[in-house]
């Protein structure tokens, strides 16, 4: 079980290394799951111009480097073009693809090139069965370690909904990861900035866990609602280690279960 988590963006030094520490002491004390530290170096998906986007790529990586070097985390943060991905893969461990750019071809090919391993948030606007072309991409392009993230798919206007069949379907042909933060996330339901519903997050995330799937993707924060990025659907870094020990309870109890349920035929939109 990996666990993704940290800050949605680089605000500073100080709040990353705050995140990145209490992550560390997590990491010790739950030896059973992969820890990835993950912050970005710029949010270019931001719903106004106005919005704060980050310290830029090499300030960012430099920043990510130190995560690695003090803390000794794995680190991962998301790219948007292709120009990106050989200074990025320098540093970090996982490469992120982030959902508005899921059908990026070239971006995909450039970033399973790379010999990192691959993480591409599924679009919100694409059906789960749709995801084995992004798999396909990233096998064309030589990635050998790879996940798709289920995030939530657009449900009307500002809003999202998880179809948890999802995760059952998609990971009949490739590791699924849940991002259970931007799941709960009201894209421009602020008008000028994305809202969202936080007290959702741990229920979806029992959820998941309960369902299925090789990793949990949060974004947390010291103090959320003062977050440059995402605050309403970020989760406090103080609730971090409750969630951590929901998923280990739910992981355990699904591992006494006499009863194993097969896995069923690949679903698709014909059925």
């Amino acid at each position: 079980m990996l666990i993704i988590a940290g800050p949605c963006v680089i605000e500073n030094e100080r709040v990353v290394f705050e995140t990145a520490e209490h992550i560390k002491r997590l990491s010790e004390d739950f030896p059973e799951f992969g820890f990835y530290f993950k912050s970005s170096f710029d949010k270019a998906n931001r719903s106004s111009v106005k919005s704060f986007r980050g310290p830029g790529l090499e300030e960012g990586l430099r920043i990510l480097q130190r995560v690695k070097e003090e803390f000794g985390l794995k680190v991962t943060t998301d790219v948007h073009e292709t120009w990106q991905v050989k200074p990025t893969a320098e540093v970090v461990d996982l490469i992120q693809v982030p959902a508005f750019l899921s059908r990026q071809t070239d971006l995909i090919l450039e970033c399973a090139r790379s010999g990192k391993p691959v993480n591409v948030k599924k679009g919100q606007f694409m059906a789960p069965w749709d995801a084995k072309n992004i798999v396909e991409k990233l096998k064309v392009g030589g990635a050998v370690d790879f996940y798709i993230t289920e995030r939530g798919v657009s449900f009307g206007y500002n809003n999202l909904v998880v179809d948890f069949r999802s995760l059952v379907i998609m990971s009949q042909f490739t590791k699924v990861i849940f991002d259970a933060t931007h799941s709960v996330q009201l894209p421009g339901g602020a008008g000028d900035r994305s809202s969202g519903q936080r007290e959702f997050v741990i229920p979806l995330i029992k959820a998941a866990v309960a369902v299925g799937c090789d990793g949990i993707f949060m974004e947390v924060h010291p103090d959320p609602d003062k977050a440059l990025s995402d605050g309403p659907n970020m989760l406090p870094l103080s609730s971090l280690r409750h969630v951590l020990e929901t998923i280990r309870t739910i992981k355990n109890a699904l591992s006494t279960l006499s009863f194993q349920p097969q896995a069923q035929p690949l679903l698709d939109k014909h059925h």
